[in-house]
């Protein structure tokens, strides 16, 4: 039974402004001696897991066929052998919200393979939600986006997210940042990199760029730029950008003169 992506992204758009509203509230209330270390500076926290938790159970009624790929494993995490998968990110940007800082969003998408086919963002500070679903745009609170209309690089502005572990590429991607650094208009680490993609679909940066980065973390947003007219590759070729670790999001415009600059910089092996 096919899905209708339409009337499911309205219902997942609610349910994360839902769980958005326990982790607001849980902004004044966090304790932070209950912060756990899952690897070199790699933080959850029981808001984590407990968004997890509603969207898991939430979803299952929503669409109870569907498997799962979620970050903090509290469902088990189905193969591709389904054909639909939700791929959630309970809550993007968990360093921000320990440390008190503005930006972090629920991400939660559809995916069909490994296609997303639906996605929601739902960035938690400012209230504003982003919806899209396959063949029927992108949405910021309900009013239509379209992603950004700079031509080249120099007249961009570039998002990304820097390696906070997995260092042994530094050098290359330093050479990458700098030249982006030297023919744009800036580069932004918002740390969150579903807001981000975000933010591309809807024009405020016209591209972003990061490695190392998991399928939760990147799916909705991917769907979000695509519906928005945007372009989503891997770094050096088309292929699948939500779960080779690598992605660039771009207005389209722009795509070609970015990966030409990650084709100079950056080696097949370097692939995480």
């Amino acid at each position: 039974m096919t899905p209708d992506l339409l009337q499911l992204s309205y219902a997942v758009a609610a349910l994360c402004r839902e769980v958005g509203g326990f982790i607001r509230q849980e902004v004044t209330n966090f304790d932070a001696n209950k912060i756990e270390v899952k690897g070199l500076h790699d933080m959850v926290s029981y808001v984590d897991k407990e968004s997890e938790k509603r969207l898991v159970a939430a979803l299952k009624e929503i669409l109870p066929t569907a498997g799962f790929v979620t970050e903090e494993g509290t469902v088990a995490n189905d193969d591709a052998t389904v054909e639909y998968r939700w791929i959630i990110d309970p809550l993007d940007g968990t360093t921000n919200f320990i440390h008190g800082l503005p930006c972090f969003a629920v991400s939660v998408a559809l995916a069909r393979g490994n296609e997303p086919v639906l996605g929601v963002v739902y960035e938690v500070s400012r209230d504003e939600c982003f919806r899209g679903a396959q063949g029927h745009g992108a949405f910021l609170n309900d009013k239509p986006i379209h992603v950004s209309s700079a031509a080249a690089m120099n007249d961009s502005l570039i998002a990304t997210g820097l390696p906070f572990y997995k260092f042994e590429h530094i050098d290359a991607y330093l050479r990458i940042l700098t030249e982006y650094m030297q023919n744009s208009r800036g580069i932004r680490r918002w740390g969150s990199a579903a807001t981000d993609l975000a933010y591309v679909a809807c024009g405020r940066f016209d591209s972003y760029f990061e490695f190392n980065i998991n399928s939760y973390d990147v799916a909705a947003g991917i769907l979000l730029v695509r519906e928005a007219g945007g372009r989503v590759t891997q770094w050096l070729q088309d292929g699948d950008p939500v779960f080779n670790r690598e992605t660039l999001a771009t207005n389209g415009l722009l795509h070609d003169e970015m990966q030409a600059v990650l084709k100079q910089h950056w080696r097949e092996e370097y692939k995480s």
